[in-house]
């Protein structure tokens, strides 16, 4: 369109999204009816509409050109930055695979020596519960298991399971209550390693078969052996809940993705363990000191192990990791005689070398026997 500028001379606009905007400014060389001064305007503002779309077009290029480089200094900075911080990450984390088991196992038992510790206050049973439903309720909060997209097969299988962890972990603690700390891990492990054994085909195997049993032998309440029966025969139990376990462990994991199993079964764990909890702990299990160190339980026993023992698992071999955990009863013995003050006689160190000797046997030359946890 035509106007009329500020001294008086015809000006070109041209209508835009945001008002009017002056695109050329038109010499008067004639009237308005000169068709010389029409024919002028109109070339002028075609001129101009032509000059305007190719600066359009110049600076979409360029700015286009802006972005891409941008995205491509980005790009750029990125990866510098990405290397930078995976370097950091494995220098934070690049802890040799066996010091991960040896920290595994430290905070199990470190979690069994502090959970011994309370039994004075709200006895076994209430210590395990307060054990059990605080890592149930980490691992609901880490899962969330999604409750509505399984079968009652899958229910089924997570109420055994769950039985199973209840059972294991209330004759543990209830074991410890009774007899020393290592002498009751050493007697767990004839759970484990009687599945090793039974699974084998190997004569070898007869041999560390008879190493177990000579060493729950010398554990036997047979002669000056000054031991309780019944804490024996609790270890033995959890031992076999512990076999239990591991056969169940490979059936939730096909089942289930990731964790998800597991929360839901310690989450039935921790309610059948609710009577036992509320009987033992005689009014105490609200007290915040005992509810802290309840937390202090849960997390060196379960959460602590259960991370470091999964990268170790990346990392090793099945049967350099089984040689690495048959080290735990020698370990679980040093922390009971460091933080509980528990001493073992010369007949107990020896059945806790024979049964560690015949561990380590199986899971060294069991080579391509899957990975079972290991935690209580």
């Amino acid at each position: 369109m035509i106007g009329i500028g500020v001294q008086g001379q015809p000006i070109c606009c041209v209508r835009t999204t945001q008002g009017l905007m002056i695109v050329a400014q038109v010499e008067t060389r004639g009237s308005k009816d000169d068709p010389l001064y029409q024919r002028g305007t109109i070339e002028g503002a075609k001129q101009f509409k032509d000059t305007k779309d190719k600066k359009r077009k110049t600076m979409s290029k360029r700015l286009d050109l802006q972005q891409s480089s941008s995205q491509w200094r980005f790009m750029k900075v990125r990866e510098r930055l990405i290397p930078q911080a995976g370097q950091q990450r494995r220098s934070v984390i690049s802890i040799p695979p066996p010091v991960l088991v040896f920290l595994s196992i430290i905070s199990v038992q470190l979690g069994a020596a502090i959970a011994k510790s309370l039994f004075q206050a709200i006895g076994s049973g209430g210590t395990v519960f307060l054990r059990v439903g605080f890592a149930a309720i980490v691992l609901l909060l880490v899962w969330r298991p999604p409750l509505r997209e399984y079968t009652r097969a899958n229910y089924a299988l997570v109420v055994l399971f769950g039985l199973t962890i209840a059972g294991m972990n209330a004759a543990f603690y209830a074991a410890i209550a009774r007899i020393p700390l290592g002498i009751a891990v050493t007697l767990e492990f004839v759970g484990p390693l009687g599945i090793a054994v039974a699974a084998s085909r190997s004569r070898r195997d007869l041999l560390w078969a008879g190493f177990a049993v000579g060493g729950v032998a010398l554990l036997a309440p047979i002669g000056n052996v000054m031991i309780d029966p019944l804490g024996v025969g609790l270890a033995l139990l959890a031992g076999g809940c512990w076999a239990a376990y591991i056969l169940l462990t490979v059936r939730v994991g096909r089942t289930f993705t990731g964790g998800a199993g597991l929360a839901l079964s310690m989450s039935v764990a921790a309610l059948v363990l609710i009577p036992l909890g509320v009987a033992s702990g005689r009014g105490m299990l609200l007290d915040p000191k005992v509810l802290l160190m309840g937390v202090g339980v849960a997390v060196l026993s379960t959460i602590i192990p259960f991370s470091l023992e999964l990268e170790a698992l990346r990392q090793l071999p099945a049967h350099v990791f089984g040689v690495l955990m048959s080290l735990e009863p020698a370990i679980a013995a040093l922390i009971g005689f460091v933080v509980l003050r528990e001493t073992i006689g010369l007949r107990a160190l020896v059945a806790l070398a024979l049964i560690m000797v015949a561990s380590g046997g199986v899971s060294f030359f069991q080579k391509h026997a899957p990975n079972n946890g290991s935690n209580h």
